[in-house]
């Protein structure tokens, strides 16, 4: 794993292959509308953002001089984008045999405490983030612990490869063990010093990070929004509706509240940066509130089947009438694995047992563009547009043999072709199909042999 120095090369550089991004929505305009594929580019980026990207054989002339990094015969897609994940369940991933409760009583919290000490969160952030930059992801919105050592040991190893993350220390004042509590005031001083150190620190952003209601008191969450209202550029990352039984609890604990949503509402964390976990078991009225507010819904499918939470509904989320911004997120560890291409595999299959549909770029959307905009990124990172940051993965569709079996040799010259390899790409893709991964503009990962530097 290659680590990034803190500032790209001043200097453009040029890749060859085929590229595919989004442009709009593929959920509410249609495929000429929202994708954008060029079976033989030319991408130009200058001090680690993009400069333009076009057809080869329109811009070879005009970049005539420069040396390219050729990766003809692969699909280059921006980096992927995770809205929901814990850095500190690393090593609990694929825990045998509970549900959300009984989980997270039984594994989370155990695992969680050893994150007091930094040095042991620094080794397992590392490990954590190169499995990221392995599975092709980029961006990611991450749970660390209780301990604010956690979020900087987590922090500073990012900061070493120079990634655009977001994350926060998890605010928790009941209802969890008591080496793992913190308190409503302690909670707030030390996220607020947090902010102070690390927002926008490089590529750093920050998210207040109560854990879900019922590990927060009212005062907690009172003053998570008391954060959210002092810095205001800031994230606020939860879950929500999980679990039937997490949704019971909720009520009786905040009797006062109208419902699970509600009870983040009555404390002003309800807002255009606010990303929710989960969300399966939301009412409509709930739904419409987060279309209004701006709100976000993390889709973790791998993880609510492995721990059977339920089935998301996400024609309800992206109807036109009203819709909320959608992520996929991996969940880790209680999803089951750190590649998007499996997650977006996994949310094919809960549509299909929905009696839905979700069509490969739809699914591709959610990884690239849809979580970009799901995290108020849109104009920074997600596709191929000038001046957006240079962090894109380099997929190999013929990774293994099933799958050299499946697609052809030849890269996709039509759209229709185009849709049934990046299916076939998600339904049987994981760490295998990425070649590379690169970070504004610099390698981060590489699964095998430098890529071939040639001269036009």
């Amino acid at each position: 794993m290659a680590s990034l120095a803190q500032s790209p090369q001043h200097s453009l550089k040029a890749f060859r292959g085929s590229f595919l991004d989004f442009i709009d929505d593929p959920f509410h305009s249609s495929v000429s509308e929202s994708v954008r594929y060029i079976s033989d580019g030319l991408l130009i980026l200058e001090d680690g953002k993009i400069k333009e990207l076009g057809a080869y054989d329109v811009l070879k002339d005009k970049y005539a001089a420069m040396p390219i990094t050729s990766y003809v015969g692969r699909l280059i897609m921006p980096g992927f984008i995770d809205t929901h994940i814990h850095f500190p369940q690393t090593e609990i991933i694929a825990a045998y045999g509970e549900q959300l409760l009984e989980w997270l009583n039984q594994y989370i919290f155990p695992t969680e405490g050893k994150f007091s000490d930094k040095a042991y969160a620094q080794k397992v952030a590392s490990i954590f983030l190169d499995e990221l930059l392995k599975n092709g992801t980029t961006t990611a919105l991450v749970f660390t612990a209780v301990f604010p050592v956690s979020t900087d040991a987590f922090f500073e190893e990012a900061s070493r490869r120079n990634l655009r993350m977001i994350a926060g220390k998890v605010m928790m004042d009941r209802n969890a063990p008591d080496f793992l509590v913190d308190t409503a005031e302690t909670s707030y001083q030390d996220s607020k010093a947090l902010i102070q150190k690390w927002h926008k620190n490089g590529r750093l952003l920050y998210a207040v990070t109560p854990r879900f209601a019922i590990t927060s008191t009212n005062e907690q969450l009172r003053l998570a929004g008391k954060l959210l209202d002092e810095f205001p550029d800031v994230y606020l990352h939860t879950h929500i509706s999980e679990n039937l039984n997490e949704v019971a609890w909720v009520k009786e604990l905040f009797p006062e509240s109208s419902g699970y949503l509600d009870a983040y509402d009555q404390a002003g964390l309800v807002r255009s940066r606010s990303v929710f976990a989960h969300g399966i078991h939301l009412t409509d009225q709930e739904l419409k509130r987060l279309s209004e507010a701006e709100s976000a819904i993390a889709f973790c499918p791998t993880s609510n089947l492995f721990l059977g939470s339920g089935l998301f509904k996400i024609e309800q989320a992206k109807s036109a009438e009203h819709p909320v911004k959608v992520g996929l997120g991996t969940d880790v560890g209680g999803g089951t694995s750190f590649s998007l291409l499996q997650t977006a595999s996994e949310a094919y299959k809960v549509a299909q047992l929905r009696q839905q549909k979700l069509s490969p770029f739809q699914a591709l959307f959610l990884a690239t563009l849809g979580g970009a905009r799901a995290l108020s990124l849109g104009d920074t990172i997600g596709n191929f547009d000038p001046g957006k940051e240079a962090d894109f993965v380099v997929l190999d569709l013929r990774s293994t043999p099933l799958m050299a079996f499946r697609n052809p040799e030849t890269i996709a010259t039509s759209i229709d072709e185009l849709a049934e390899q990046t299916f076939t790409l998600m339904m049987l893709g994981d760490d295998r199909a990425i070649e590379a991964t690169y970070i504004m503009g610099e390698p981060a990962y590489e699964r095998e042999a430098k890529a071939q530097s040639l001269s036009t």
